[in-house]
């Protein structure tokens, strides 16, 4: 399997990060995300997962800071705004710490959503791994990194991983 990201001079577009405009934004928050273009995926393919992580957040906030999960996606090209589509199982992102800790209110939009590269220090890298997998998984929106790991086990048919960097 093969997955591409147009990039903007080396970088996540600025619209899908830290610079989106407002109609690109929910809660001064980029919500949008960015297409990803899928080709190659293996026979017996009956659903896609993604993950978007910030391993360099780990200096800055003590943890790989988890921006995108989905899952159950069809064996097609991820469109810009996938949430809008409502196709897929979203699944919960490190905002959801503001909810827990701060007391912030629960907002699906924000805590169940794509959330854009906001580098506060400098330019981070960003993990992009999309998983074709032989079924869908019985996961609920708002699952945890954990239980798509644990549930995607068995059922893994190929991965293919792209590194994104987004300026700060």
């Amino acid at each position: 399997m093969k997955i591409d990201v147009t990039l903007d001079n080396g970088f996540i577009p600025d619209k899908y990060a830290k610079y989106a405009p407002a109609n690109y934004r929910t809660n001064d928050m980029p919500t949008t995300n960015f297409p990803v273009e899928i080709s190659n995926t293996p026979a017996g393919t009956q659903s896609l997962s993604v993950s978007l992580i910030d391993y360099d957040a780990v200096p800055v906030c003590g943890f790989p800071w988890i921006h995108w999960l989905a899952a159950n996606l069809p064996v097609t090209n991820i469109p810009e705004n996938l949430r809008a589509t409502k196709r897929g199982t979203f699944g919960t992102n490190s905002t959801w710490h503001d909810v827990q800790k701060l007391g912030h209110p629960a907002n699906a939009s924000i805590n169940q959503s794509y959330i854009g590269p906001m580098p506060p220090d400098k330019t981070h890298n960003y993990t992009l791994t999309v998983f074709a997998l032989d079924t869908k998984l019985d996961l609920q929106n708002g699952f945890f990194l954990n239980e798509l790991r644990s549930k995607s086990m068995e059922h893994v048919l190929d991965i293919a991983i792209l590194e994104l960097p987004a300026r700060a």
